[in-house]
């Protein structure tokens, strides 16, 4: 099985950082990070990543209209959203755009890799 392309968006350099090393799962590699919506739909074309974690509040473009966007250009893509707004309205929004999964920060390793195994396996089985 090839390994699924992962690429992280947070405009907190910290937070990203913490996701790639945060990240223990076999099959699943880190292939681009960027610190907003712009930057990410810029490196989303360019990487083709098969999953992505979004942040919500970012300048330039927030991570609702990213969603949006990348679920446009490729209605496969995995969304995972990591937003600190426990403003679950927020997150709704972004589910409704096509996100799959919400995970709040602070976030613990075990839930992020926990997250990352249910929505690969949802994945691999359709």
């Amino acid at each position: 099985m090839k390994p699924m392309k992962l690429m992280i968006v947070d405009d907190s350099n910290i937070i990203r950082r913490k996701i790639e090393r945060s990240n223990e799962i076999d099959g699943l590699e880190v292939v681009a990070t960027a610190g907003n919506g712009v930057e990410a739909l810029e490196k989303f074309r360019e990487v083709r990543p098969d999953i992505v974690t979004m942040d919500l509040t970012m300048p330039e473009m927030g991570g609702i209209e990213c969603v949006e966007r990348m679920v446009e250009i490729n209605p496969d893509i995995i969304v995972l959203v990591i937003s600190a707004l426990a403003d679950k309205a927020t997150a709704i929004e972004a589910l409704k755009k096509g996100a799959n999964g919400f995970l709040c920060k602070p976030f613990s390793e075990e839930e992020l890799n926990k997250a990352f195994r249910e929505l690969m396996q949802e994945a691999s089985y359709g």
